[in-house]
């Protein structure tokens, strides 16, 4: 099975080996075969819009071939549908790479969650790797990009925080957005109703509502949290990166987005912008061009300007 086709799946012709995880919303367990799929079944699939997850599938479906291998390789993207009895009961999607999870002394696997980035290590999780501060700034400008470049396929993320973003320094910095069918293609309805995290919500959007802003908030969080190793970090307090992370350029460009990140809805700034900002640059306000003043003419040189008298050209006769 490789549902690259994105054609909808019985449940039935699958073969479940194990329940990895139990969410809020669904299970996730592991699909025997080749691919390896993981298979996430919702609690309450009466609640799903089948429609919205199909609209997801088709997405993937639609991109460029180099597209496809980038939300392959930066997303859990929802592969296929699954269906029981003709209702949608959850999708497959591929799992994440293994450099993004670590074994605790039990033996046990867990998921390098951006939480790891958010905290001082601690001895219970000493076998997470720690970045160097040249690391974790590329682990920031990852996850801008990737933000910024679902931005531009006319999507919204949603539920941003630390538990649904996966990271590695294994070959390199790289990040991981896991919870995809939670995204939603811009003026269409979600497949579920909007989960949203603890300390992670957008205080100034309106009850209710997700969009490209409070995305644009959830994101300025995550930079700033993980730029200062600090889980509550928010734009009302001045900005205190780790030392070595940002030199004195980024630090003062970074600064001053992340207290523009605090304004009112609506006025957040962009992936766009931050990504200058971390690329050491400020943005650049262009002023209106003036015209350039019109020249005078002296008109006297020209045949309106003054009668002259014109002379006459000979041409020979036609033969």
């Amino acid at each position: 099975m490789t549902a690259q086709d994105g054609a909808d799946v019985e449940q039935s012709l699958l073969t479940l080996v194990r329940k990895l995880a139990t969410g809020g919303q669904g299970e996730v367990h592991e699909v025997g075969g080749p691919g390896e799929l993981l298979f996430k079944r919702y609690l309450e699939p009466q609640k799903v819009d089948g429609a919205a997850l199909a609209a997801l599938v088709t997405l993937r479906q639609g991109l460029a071939p180099a597209e496809v291998r980038r939300l392959d390789r930066e997303t859990a993207w929802p592969l296929c549908r699954v269906l029981d009895g003709g209702r949608v009961v959850g999708f497959l999607m591929r799992r994440a790479p293994d450099a993004m999870s670590w074994r605790t002394g039990k033996g046990d696997t867990r998921l390098i969650e951006l939480s790891y980035l958010l905290r001082p290590p601690k001895a219970a999780w000493q076998a997470v790797p720690q970045p160097a501060p040249a690391e974790r700034y590329a682990l920031v400008v990852a996850l801008v990009e990737l933000f910024g470049w679902l931005h531009t396929l006319g999507l919204v993320v949603g539920d941003l925080s630390q538990a649904n973003v996966l990271w590695s320094l294994d070959p390199g910095p790289a990040v991981h957005l896991l919870d995809c069918d939670g995204v939603r293609i811009t003026g269409r309805p979600p497949v579920l109703a909007q989960a949203d995290t603890p300390d992670w919500l957008d205080p100034k959007a309106p009850p209710g509502v997700v969009s490209i802003d409070s995305d644009r908030y959830k994101a300025a969080l995550m930079i700033g949290r993980v730029l200062a190793q600090d889980a509550y970090a928010t734009p009302e307090q001045p900005l205190k990166p780790l030392a070595g992370v940002l030199d004195e350029r980024r630090a003062a460009a970074v600064g001053r987005l992340w207290g523009l990140a605090g304004g009112a809805y609506g006025t957040r700034p962009d992936l766009g912008q931050w990504r200058t900002a971390l690329a050491g640059r400020d943005t650049i306000k262009l002023l209106a061009a003036q015209p350039a003043p019109r020249p005078v003419v002296d008109r006297s040189r020209f045949d309106g300007g003054s009668r002259r008298e014109r002379g006459t050209i000979s041409l020979r006769d036609t033969p």
